[in-house]
């Protein structure tokens, strides 16, 4: 196998659950060596988080973020598997950990501790509401959603707030950790300096919310819950058909027209109401009705291709199953085999044309690992 981007990378991750756990596979596919420290006994909360479970009993959600990584068990409460760790952290490059704010630092594995043993290390702490005030609060991502105003701008209805169904700030958490990381290594390829990096689900949720956050400090518009429309694009919703429903999702002006044409209401595209973005929002109740009335002719299917030949955004619900269908349909690999794993796995999503996205192993079962030594 080729060499990764990362290929003589040595992270020693403590992290478990998501955010972390998702940080370093995304490091380890790209070439990194990630050795998984866990606790004895049970290891990664995950492992036993199912149903479902994968033809050898394992959790699919630990097999999700947990590839190419080695195991090992170390009781952190012991003072000769703590040496230990500070023994593995000496061949490290990269430290990962997202413990209760505090924690590493009470067992002697904070960053200043250990940049002691590793002067250049890099020391990448996630916590869920930083390590001040929020210190004390545990970083679940369903309480991150709710505190962090993402609920309450999704959900079907007003007085319904509803959670995305994936933790999706734990995966976005683990993004900018590893974004951080990745930063850190370029700097200490400069100058041969280690850094402390921080993020917290908190924090990388506010960021995320984009357009709504911005919409609030820019012009205190605090954002409710729509359903499936947006606060400035109209029409870009979901509209029932003969069948299933549709996702339409237009952008600006000449979509609109085209799908006017579509639709066989050309007219539609002058209509003052509708002629413009701004108009077309403020009469968003009318334009629904108008394009649901079109759309019950056929079907979703029927729809979406004749809409996509003209370039209009447009989408049926998929169920998963058929979201993977639709990608391999498209030409695109999503799925992969990975050594070791009697079940396929989804595809890192990033494609390097020099340095080539590895799968090198399977997750790891409990302490398969254990023999790594510093």
């Amino acid at each position: 196998m080729s060499p990764g981007a990362l290929d003589g990378i040595v992270v020693a991750d403590f992290s478990r659950v998501l955010a972390g756990p998702y940080a370093t596979m995304l490091l380890g596919d790209l070439g990194a060596e990630i050795i998984k420290i866990e606790r004895p006994g049970t290891g990664d909360d995950t492992r036993a988080w199912g149903p479902p479970f994968d033809h050898e009993g394992n959790a699919t959600y630990f097999n999700s973020v947990n590839r190419n990584k080695t195991s090992v068990v170390l009781d952190l409460g012991n003072d000769d598997d703590r040496a230990r760790a500070r023994d593995l952290v000496r061949r490290a490059d990269v430290v990962v950990e997202n413990f209760r704010a505090g924690t590493m630092e009470r067992l002697g594995l904070g960053y200043d501790d250990l940049r002691e043993v590793k002067p250049d290390l890099i020391y990448c702490s996630i916590t869920g509401f930083g390590n001040q005030g929020g210190a004390a609060l545990s970083g679940y991502d369903l309480l991150v959603q709710a505190v962090g105003g993402l609920m309450s701008m999704t959900g079907p209805e007003p007085g319904a707030p509803t959670k995305v169904g994936v933790a999706l700030v734990d995966v976005l958490t683990g993004l900018h950790a590893s974004t951080g990381i990745l930063a850190a290594l370029h700097h200490r390829t400069a100058t041969g300096e280690g850094q402390r990096v921080d993020t917290n689900l908190l924090s990388v949720l506010l960021s995320s919310l984009v357009n709504q956050a911005s919409g609030y400090l820019g012009a205190d518009k605090i954002p409710t819950i729509l359903g499936n429309r947006h606060p400035s694009i109209a029409p870009y919703e979901v509209f029932p058909t003969a069948d299933r429903p549709i996702a339409l999702a237009v952008g600006n002006d000449k979509q609109f027209t085209q799908l006017c044409a579509a639709l066989g209401v050309p007219e539609l595209a002058t209509d003052e109401r509708f002629e413009t973005n701004t108009a077309r929002v403020a009469h968003r109740a009318q334009l629904f009705d108008v394009v649901s009335a079109r759309f019950a002719a056929h079907g979703a299917d029927h729809w979406f291709h004749t809409l996509s030949a003209r370039g209009v955004p447009a989408g049926p619900i998929n169920d998963i199953a058929e979201a993977f269908d639709f990608a391999k349909h498209l030409g695109l690999d999503t799925v992969v085999d990975v050594p070791g794993s009697s079940t396929p796995q989804v595809a890192n999503p990033i494609s390097l044309s020099r340095t080539p996205v590895q799968y090198r192993s399977a997750p790891p079962r409990l302490g398969s690992g254990q023999e790594i030594r510093a």
